[in-house]
């Protein structure tokens, strides 16, 4: 265990590389991680095709599942769920370490935090490496919250939890009180359908979903959503709430058009540079609309998003979304079978 591969990003039109580095000695607070399963998010492969620029060289790669092998000095003892921590334990974390005295983590924003660590994210060096999900090992890097997996969630799906469904977990934490609400997920990629899912099994009255892929649609209909559209005048009703994942200007415009007075809209999909958007002032204030924007998540959200899979592993197949059969020695051709076809999600096994 003195070694570990990983897969080398060195920017967007470069093969990935596999190198052995050493790993080195645990530092306080960390914990070190046997990664056995990651998948691909929208960023990685953003990152991949060079829309979005990351430092480099760095480790792809932040929705990740594995189990804890080894413990650093002064590492924390307990999860955030007050479980204690042992060797052999398969566990999901953060997508980001921060430190908790920060102003913005007192707020409870601790993904907003000044000097935030994020795994899959950051450049490798001689002194940080192994921060990324396409690699034998993780290094747990203080202030990263934690939680222990229950035996019935597969890897595949954990890989999920972190990133996807956290973030959801987060937007329905805005949303407010689903029940017996009429509910708009706009976009029906991985956010939207754990959306649905999570619309459905929080009581909503309805749940719709809008997208111009009508295959997702259909899936959309197997988590929760029983109303589809390609546009939301279609589906001619207003509603109490909308979660809009798509990033799309002209959705979150015209969307807003078709809340209920009093209504909210929670924006999770707008994270890459676009237009300005074009609101009318009048319509927000006289319909007493609130607009609430979310980006990543904090612990709390983490922990939802870890119950809510345990609790609905039976009732969702969330194995459905992802495409297996990709490992270490095939990372290129899962990048490239991710780009070409789209799938919900492609999943790295590590070896």
């Amino acid at each position: 265990m003195n070694k570990s591969t990983y897969a080398r990003f060195e920017g967007s039109g470069n093969t990935l590389k596999l190198i052995q580095d050493e790993l080195p000695e645990l530092a306080n607070g960390e914990i070190l991680v046997k990664n056995t399963f990651t998948t691909l998010c929208r960023s990685d492969l953003y990152t991949y095709q060079g829309i979005r620029k990351e430092k480099t060289p760095t480790i792809l790669g932040h929705e990740i599942t594995g189990y804890i092998v080894a413990f650093g000095p002064d590492c924390p003892k307990f999860d955030n769920r007050g479980e204690r921590l042992k060797l052999g334990d398969r566990i999901t974390w953060a997508i980001y370490a921060s430190d908790p005295e920060d102003p913005n983590s007192k707020k409870g924003f601790p993904q907003k935090a000044k000097h935030i660590f994020k795994y899959g994210h950051e450049q490798v060096s001689e002194e940080s490496n192994f921060h990324g999900g396409l690699s034998q090992f993780t290094i747990i890097r203080k202030h990263t919250p934690i939680v222990i997996l229950k035996s019935i969630v597969s890897d595949q799906v954990a890989a999920l939890i972190n990133c996807s469904v956290a973030t959801m977990a987060a937007a329905v934490r805005l949303a407010g009180d689903l029940k017996d609400k009429h509910v708009l997920i706009c976009g029906a990629g991985m956010l939207g359908i754990i959306g649905s899912a999570m619309a459905f099994t929080s009581l909503a009255k309805t749940v719709s979903t809008l997208d111009t892929n009508n295959n997702r649609l259909k899936t959309s209909k197997l988590f929760g959503s029983k109303y589809t559209a390609n546009n939301v005048a279609e589906l001619k009703r207003k509603f109490d709430i909308i979660i809009e994942t798509s990033g799309a200007p002209e959705v979150m415009t015209d969307s807003i058009q078709h809340l209920e007075i009093g209504g909210v809209a929670i924006w999770v999909g707008a994270v890459f540079p676009q237009k300005d958007l074009k609101i009318n002032a009048e319509f927000i204030v006289r319909n007493l609309i609130t607009i609430k924007g979310l980006h990543n998540y904090n612990d709390f959200d983490l922990v939802s998003a870890v119950e809510f899979i345990e609790r609905n592993i039976d009732a969702f197949d969330f194995s459905k979304l992802i495409t297996a059969g990709f490992n270490l020695q095939t990372v290129n051709e899962a990048f490239d079978f991710a780009v070409n076809q789209n799938p919900y999600r492609v999943g790295v096994a590590i070896p």
